[in-house]
């Protein structure tokens, strides 16, 4: 049975996160906000259309909508898992909106309520099998990127869905794909679900328990944490905002290709989530480093599209992103260890 000794050692990194993680994540946090700064400082000297309102507003549309679910992508990343069905997720749940609002006639918010209970269902499925049969986060998402895109492809038989004028649910659309006071409305959802989720991960005990069960599960475990609650969570909300974001981008495609619609999203999620400090061996991210790994993807896309780049470079550039995000991780991480040893000595 653990001691209290046992239990308050693990409590007190989590309440208070230890001054040397704060200062590496600050420093993480601070690179990139820096390495964005200057990259917008280099694209609108390259191209000044980058400046221009409407290109503005359609990368604000997009850093909200992928930012949405790259803080659900960076929760599970927290925890020491991985989450690779958010892109098959999409298109399933982009083909069953549209099912639901053009063939059967459901009201708009019912069926965007229907899409994220759905979501939420199928994470809630990805936790219970991580941690009660103990499977690999990465055998049990892949699973779920293949056969969410195949259920996809089957409920519309392989034809492309959409949204046509969106009678009966103009309202719908107009709000998801409009603007609230000029900013578009993703962008707006973006920054209320950060706050809220930024509270979730400093200000709360779920939020002390991720980060103690991604830094040691079976510490946490032993000290009182309910460590499979916790991770299933992590997958429940992961997939919820994946719902969300899923929903954004129907609307803003107006069509949703069962075979293509959000392939390779879930490297997004990943890129945005390392690249704004997240670690992949769990205990490590924040919320406004995801935001600033969200913006510095989106930046570098306008950048290969603004210079007539071709588009197949895309994912060259983001495991070029990936790869540089994983080998400053594992830098910083030596760095750590070795100021570690030289303070203990």
């Amino acid at each position: 049975m653990p001691s209290e000794t046992t239990t308050a050692q693990l409590s007190a990194p989590a309440k208070a996160r230890p001054g040397a993680y704060r200062t590496a994540l600050m420093r993480k946090e601070t690179g990139s906000l820096l390495l964005l700064v200057i990259l917008c400082i280099v694209v609108s000297a390259l191209n000044p259309r980058f400046l221009a309102g409407a290109n503005l507003q359609n990368m604000a549309r997009l850093i909200g909508a992928f930012g949405i679910f790259s803080i659900g992508v960076g929760v599970v990343i927290i925890t020491g898992g991985i989450d690779l069905s958010v892109g098959s997720m999409m298109a399933l749940l982009g083909v069953l909106l549209s099912v639901a609002l053009t063939e059967n006639g459901w009201p708009g918010p019912l069926a965007v309520a229907g899409m994220i209970a759905v979501a939420m269902a199928l994470g809630l499925a990805h936790g219970w099998l991580v941690t009660r049969l103990r499977l690999q986060p990465f055998i049990v998402t892949l699973c779920g990127l293949l056969f969410y895109r195949g259920l996809a492809r089957f409920i519309a038989s392989d034809e492309t869905k959409g949204f046509g004028a969106a009678a009966g649910f103009e309202g719908l659309r107009n709000a998801v794909t409009g603007s609230l006071w000029g900013v578009p409305t993703p962008f707006v959802l973006l920054l209320i679900i950060s706050a809220v989720m930024w509270v979730v991960l400093n200000r709360s005990v779920y939020g002390r328990y991720l980060f103690a069960v991604g830094r040691n599960e079976e510490a946490a475990r032993y000290s009182g944490v309910n460590s499979r609650r916790v991770i299933a969570g992590a997958y429940v909300i992961s997939a919820a905002l994946a719902a969300i974001s899923g929903v954004v981008f129907a609307f803003y495609t107006n069509s949703i290709s069962p075979s293509s619609h959000g392939n390779f999203y879930e490297l997004y999620g990943i890129a945005a989530a390392v690249l704004g400090g997240c670690s992949l061996r769990g205990g490590e991210g924040s919320i406004i480093g995801i935001l600033v790994g969200t913006a510095l993807l989106q930046v570098l896309q306008n950048l290969v599209n603004l210079l007539g780049v071709p588009s197949s470079l895309d994912f060259a550039v983001m495991g070029a992103v990936i790869l540089a995000g994983v080998i400053g991780d594992q830098i910083l991480k030596q760095r750590s260890s070795r100021i570690g040893r030289r303070g203990r000595l």
